[in-house]
C-alpha cells in the first residue's frame, strides 16, 4: 500500500484499497457462472441461466474489468495521482486537481453506491426484484445461495468506504489549501 500521500492515515489507505477487494468477489463470481459456467445458477433446458439480460461473455467482461477499475478510483483519493494529474497524460500532466473534481463524483458515487447495493440487496434477500415484483430470476438451491452472498454481500462496503475516504480527501486538501492561503497572507 505504498505510493499514499505523505500524512495520510493508515485507515484512509487501508479503505481506499478495500473496495478492489470488496468488488472482486462478485465479478468472480459473475465470470464463474456465466463465462465459465460453474453452476452457480440454475440453468434452464436450453442451458442458458434466469438472466438473460447478463448473457454475453464481452459485457460481463467488460462490465468485472470497468467496475473494478472504478472501485480503484477510490485509491486516488489517497494517491499522488488524486492531487496532480500524472506527468504523461498528455495536456493535463502536471496539473494540480481541484478538490471539487474529484469530490463531487466521489462522493455522488458513494451516495449512489450506498442505495443501491444496500436497496438491490435488501430486495433480492426478500424475494423481490428490484421493481419490487416476486419473480427475482435468481433460482439457487442451498450452496448455490451461500455462494451468491459471500460474493455480492461486499459491495454493501463499497459506498460506505468510498464516502469515507472522500470526507478524508476533502478534509485534509481542504486544510492544505487553508494552510498555504494563510501562509500567503502573512507573507
Amino acid at each position: 500500500m505504498n505510493g499514499a500521500v505523505p500524512g495520510v492515515p493508515r485507515w484512509a489507505v487501508v479503505a481506499a484499497h478495500l473496495p478492489t477487494w470488496a468488488v472482486l468477489p462478485s465479478g468472480i463470481w459473475r465470470l464463474l457462472a456465466f463465462v465459465a459456467g460453474v453452476p452457480l445458477l440454475e440453468r434452464t433446458t436450453e442451458g442458458h441461466t434466469e438472466l438473460e439480460v447478463f448473457s454475453g461473455t464481452a459485457y460481463l467482461l467488460v462490465l468485472t474489468v470497468v467496475t473494478e477499475l472504478l472501485a480503484y478510483l477510490t485509491v486516488g483519493l489517497v494517491a499522488p495521482w488524486g492531487e496532480v494529474v500524472p506527468r504523461w497524460v498528455p495536456w493535463l500532466g502536471g496539473r494540480v486537481i481541484p478538490v471539487r473534481v474529484a469530490v463531487v463524483p466521489a462522493a455522488t458515487g458513494a451516495a449512489v453506491l450506498t442505495v443501491l447495493w444496500t436497496y438491490s440487496l435488501a430486495m433480492v434477500a426478500a424475494g423481490r426484484t428490484v421493481q419490487g415484483g416476486t419473480d427475482v430470476g435468481l433460482h439457487l438451491h442451498s450452496w448455490q445461495y451461500a455462494a451468491f452472498w459471500v460474493a455480492y454481500a461486499p459491495l454493501l462496503l463499497w459506498g460506505p468506504l468510498l464516502g469515507a475516504v472522500t470526507i478524508h480527501y476533502y478534509r485534509r486538501r481542504s486544510l492544505l489549501a487553508a494552510g498555504h492561503a494563510g501562509t500567503a497572507e502573512s507573507s
